[in-house]
């Protein structure tokens, strides 16, 4: 993977991770206004996902990169998308595999895998580049801190 420049995200967080990895997988975008993306074809995605907190588990890891992949990449590599019924739906637009909807599953599955451990580091970016011209960038809302009402 050739080496890139993301787009940084602005947080107070103690440390940053970022993790690049690729993954083919092909799909199709169920939508009259798709063009040519109704029709099944073929990327080679590349990710990065951007993950940050203030402690660090009992490894001294934030989170183990290997972990991020194989969230991702086991999942989806040389898959058809629209075939993940969990993550993807061919009857709603909101789950259509279009490259903002992978990139917002990758963060949700992600997230979904950091909630579970104690150091709770947080997806603050995915970077989803679908073709040498085309990428999109996803960042999860922060969740609003709880009011302390005495």
């Amino acid at each position: 993977m050739l080496q890139q420049i993301y787009p940084s995200v602005a947080h107070d967080y103690s440390y940053e991770l970022n993790k690049d990895f690729h993954f083919a997988a092909a799909h199709f975008v169920p939508s009259e206004d798709a063009g040519k993306c109704r029709q099944t074809h073929g990327h080679t995605y590349y990710a990065n996902v951007t993950v940050a907190g203030d402690e660090l588990d009992q490894s001294g890891f934030l989170v183990n990169f290997a972990i991020i992949k194989r969230l991702i990449h086991d999942r989806f590599d040389h898959t058809l998308l629209n075939d993940d019924t969990e993550s993807f739906s061919d009857e709603q637009p909101e789950r259509y595999p279009t490259t903002e909807v992978v990139a917002r599953t990758i963060a949700e599955l992600v997230q979904n895998y950091l909630d579970a451990i104690a150091n709770q580091p947080r997806v603050l970016q995915v970077f989803l580049r679908e073709t040498p011209t085309s990428y999109c960038v996803y960042r999860p809302k922060r969740k609003a801190a709880a009011v302390d009402e005495r």
